[in-house]
C-alpha cells in the first residue's frame, strides 16, 4: 500500500477577542461527521510542492488567500490515520476574521471539539509556535487586516500572547522594531471619539517570507 501524503492547514483568527482556528465537519470516512482541520492529499498534477497545496486547500475550504502562509512540521505513522501510513506536510495561516465567510466556523483554541487524527497535536502545536513568535516577531499583525491602529494591534497582541500589554512598552517597542509606516492622511475614530492614526506594515514585513524575527 503505498503512503498516504497530505497537507493540513491550521488556519488562526480572533473572535471576540480569542484566538480561534477554523474547523470543517468531514463530509467522508474516515471520522465523518467530525470537526477537522482542512486538508487535502497532494495532487501530483496541480501542486508544484506543498505549499502550493496548503494554499489551494484554504482558497478552496475558507476561500482565503492568507498572506501568511508558512510551513510548521511534518506528522506520519502508521498509526496517525486508518487508512494507512501516512505523512501530512502542516502550514499555518493568519487572517483577519472579516475575510472568513459566515460558514466558516471558528472554534477558541482552548475550547476545541473532539478532532480526529492528531489535529489536536497539531494545533496545539502550532498555537505553542505562534505564541512563541508574537513574543519577538511582527507576526500578529496579520490578524489586523491591511491597516490598523496601534490600539488595535496591542489588543490582537494581547489576544494571541493571552496576557495583557503594557500599552506605553508596546508602543516603545514598535518604535524600537520599525515595523510601522503611517498610512498618509489615514485616521479612524479611537477613544473618546478621537481621531486616531492608522497604520501599515511596511513593504518588506508585509508577507510570510519577511516577518522580522526581532524583540518584541
Amino acid at each position: 500500500m503505498s503512503i498516504i501524503l497530505t497537507v493540513d492547514a491550521v488556519l488562526l483568527t480572533l473572535v471576540e477577542g480569542e484566538l480561534a482556528v477554523a474547523l470543517f465537519k468531514r463530509e467522508r470516512a474516515p471520522f465523518k461527521g467530525l470537526w477537522a482541520l482542512p486538508g487535502d492529499r497532494v495532487r501530483e498534477d496541480r501542486d508544484d510542492h506543498a505549499g502550493a497545496a496548503a494554499a489551494r486547500v484554504l482558497q478552496h475550504k475558507a476561500g482565503v488567500a492568507s498572506p501568511y502562509l508558512e510551513e510548521y512540521g511534518t506528522f506520519s505513522g502508521p498509526g496517525r490515520d486508518p487508512r494507512g501510513w501516512s505523512l501530512s506536510v502542516v502550514y499555518y495561516a493568519l487572517v483577519p476574521a472579516r475575510l472568513l465567510g459566515e460558514t466558516v466556523q471558528r472554534f477558541p483554541v482552548g475550547r476545541l471539539p473532539a478532532l480526529p487524527f492528531d489535529h489536536a497535536q497539531i494545533i496545539a502545536g502550532v498555537v505553542a509556535r505562534v505564541r512563541s513568535k508574537a513574543a519577538y516577531s511582527s507576526l500578529p499583525a496579520f490578524l489586523c487586516g491591511d491597516e490598523f491602529t496601534v490600539p488595535e494591534l496591542h489588543a490582537v497582541y494581547e489576544a494571541v500572547l493571552a496576557q495583557p500589554l503594557n500599552l506605553p512598552n508596546f508602543r516603545r517597542k514598535l518604535d524600537d522594531l520599525g515595523i510601522l509606516e503611517e498610512v498618509p492622511g489615514a485616521t479612524k475614530l479611537g477613544g473618546r471619539n478621537r481621531p486616531a492614526q492608522l497604520y501599515r506594515l511596511k513593504k518588506p514585513f508585509r508577507s510570510s517570507l519577511s516577518v522580522r524575527e526581532r524583540g518584541l
